[in-house]
């Protein structure tokens, strides 16, 4: 039977997101962290009996799952579709109000780059995903793998054949919500994301945001021409 638009009810997370801490509490977990509930609430600006409701209200949606741990209850989200969910509706809703020179920059950086979940976002992601099409490694909308796209991330030291096997899809497209473009996801977007951890190539600096270090600029700039400025200047031009 043909669906005629009741198949889906989006009212459940339509509520769940309709509070700005519940909004501060996904952003926090889009790094892919878990963490407690009074870090939370103090990032939100609630007590911890408010930050315990709205913390339910996302339980009951299916957007974060819980685990005690010691004397704390940690928090994070349900898993990499939420993520890439949460990203495209950034695309939609756009950023927050910014004030204040500090947030602002903060603002700045995240745009540059970041983890969306557990893979690269922001200029870095979507800079290098476009490389890698036009290189060939990747291909078109749907950022299948080719066979040369698998051998220059294993010369790369990505682990191309784990994100293979893995249970999720290997390649997922995610709109980035600040550049409107997409960024590589999936388990190979998260081998990614490990592999320029593991290597120094970025490092974390506060909430998801990721600071391009000097060797990742020399990696990314010499290999696929992607350019980003250093940190705390704005956006070089980039080839993809």
């Amino acid at each position: 039977m043909a669906a005629d638009g009741r198949d889906r009810d989006f009212t459940a997370v339509g509520r769940a997101l309709a509070a700005p801490a519940r909004s501060v509490f996904l952003g926090l977990l889009m790094d892919g962290t878990a963490r407690p509930a009074g870090e939370l609430a103090r990032a939100a600006g609630v007590r911890a009996s408010t930050a315990s409701e709205h913390l339910a209200v996302l339980l009951e949606a299916g957007l974060v799952t819980s685990r005690a741990q010691g004397r704390h209850r940690f928090y994070e989200l349900a898993g990499p579709e939420v993520a890439d969910a949460l990203e495209a509706l950034g695309g939609l809703t756009g950023p927050a109000p910014v004030t204040g020179y500090r947030r602002s920059r903060e603002a700045a950086r995240l745009a540059e780059a970041r983890f969306c979940y557990d893979h690269l976002a922001g200029r870095l992601g979507v800079g290098l995903t476009g490389a890698w099409v036009a290189s060939g490694w990747l291909v078109g909308g749907s950022l299948a793998l080719t066979d040369a796209g698998a051998h220059g991330l294993r010369d790369l030291g990505v682990e191309v054949d784990a994100a293979v096997r893995a249970r999720r899809p290997t390649v997922r497209a995610c709109v980035d919500w600040t550049e409107r473009r997409v960024h590589l996801a999936g388990a190979l977007g998260a081998a990614v994301g490990a592999r320029f951890l593991g290597a120094g190539w970025v490092a974390r600096t506060t909430g998801r945001g990721l600071r391009l270090t000097p060797s990742g600029q020399a990696v990314v700039r010499e290999a696929w021409g992607v350019e980003l400025a250093p940190a705390g200047g704005g956006a070089g031009p980039g080839r993809a």
